[in-house]
């Protein structure tokens, strides 16, 4: 399944103005900040986002949020994915697009 471009455009109005980098990975779209991914809009659907790992059990507590697992059941660490029925909203999704971005900047540049 290709990675839903209309909301790839709105993931970049959002991040309108950071420096970032554009990559097709996972079968989705990363967007890059710094040298480092901070949000990518699925091609599962919904968006895959980095957060703090210390506040992952409150995180999860939020409608349509849920672990990143990949290839042989692997949880991705760090990461969540948000389901596209939450990100309907442009300020649910502008929050959680903004705390991927928030942890990156947090990271040393690459």
């Amino acid at each position: 399944m290709a990675y839903d471009q209309e909301l790839a455009q709105r993931v970049r109005a959002v991040l309108d103005d950071e420096p970032t980098v554009e990559k097709k990975m996972f079968g989705g779209l990363a967007f890059l900040v710094h040298g480092h991914m901070a949000v990518a809009v699925s091609g599962q659907g919904g968006i895959m986002v980095r957060v703090d790992p210390q506040h992952l059990e409150d995180l999860l507590a939020e409608p349509g949020a849920d672990e990143v697992v990949m290839g042989q059941g692997r949880v991705m660490r760090g990461w969540l994915r948000v389901s596209d029925g939450v990100l309907a909203d442009d300020v649910q999704l502008a929050g959680w697009v903004t705390r991927g971005l928030d942890v990156v900047k947090a990271l040393p540049p690459k």
